[in-house]
């Protein structure tokens, strides 16, 4: 199965999908840390595009024509993005779901984005300015939304249930 991540920087999808990751013994894929590696690897330049998706993608397909379980950790803003992740899976024969987590507290979110530290060597964090102002794109496939200002990674362990679950079809 490929488990499918997106949500603005800071409402805690890292966090969320290493736990989860963790508890299935996942292959565990982060585009920030692709694309930072790409920056590094380069001669400064960085403008890396859609390098560190696309690497994920054919690390992705690779790891679950092998049957294993991958999670993928992105901010996945777009139709493009998600649309490719389904076609990943559809490519490798394995269902896909997706988890979009998102915080309904702007308060908390913006503490959260202004209080993190970079856990990648060189990775510059966004501000709260650029979080505010990305683009990001409902989302039009049915999917689980998780709401980490109601409920914390801890507490979803204790329950055994996600979050608040709304299924959207171009909502």
């Amino acid at each position: 199965m490929l488990i499918a991540f997106g949500g603005l920087p800071g409402t805690g999808k890292t966090t969320v999908a290493q736990a989860l990751a963790r508890r299935l013994a996942a292959v565990y894929l982060r585009i920030d840390t692709l694309e930072q590696a790409f920056i590094a690897s380069g001669d400064g330049q960085a403008d890396i595009g859609a390098a560190g998706y696309l690497a994920a993608y054919a690390v992705a397909g690779d790891n679950l024509r092998l049957g294993l379980t991958v999670v993928a950790d992105s901010v996945n803003s777009s139709h493009i993005t998600r649309s490719a992740w389904t076609n990943v899976a559809l490519d490798a024969g394995v269902q896909i779901f997706e988890i979009e987590l998102v915080c309904s507290d702007a308060a908390m979110h913006r503490q959260r984005v202004e209080g993190r530290k970079a856990d990648i060597p060189g990775f510059q964090l966004p501000t709260w300015k650029s979080v505010l102002e990305r683009q990001h794109e409902p989302w039009e496939s049915v999917h689980l939304v998780v709401d980490t200002a109601k409920l914390s990674v801890e507490a979803g362990r204790r329950s055994n249930h996600a979050a608040p679950v709304r299924g959207t079809s171009g909502q």
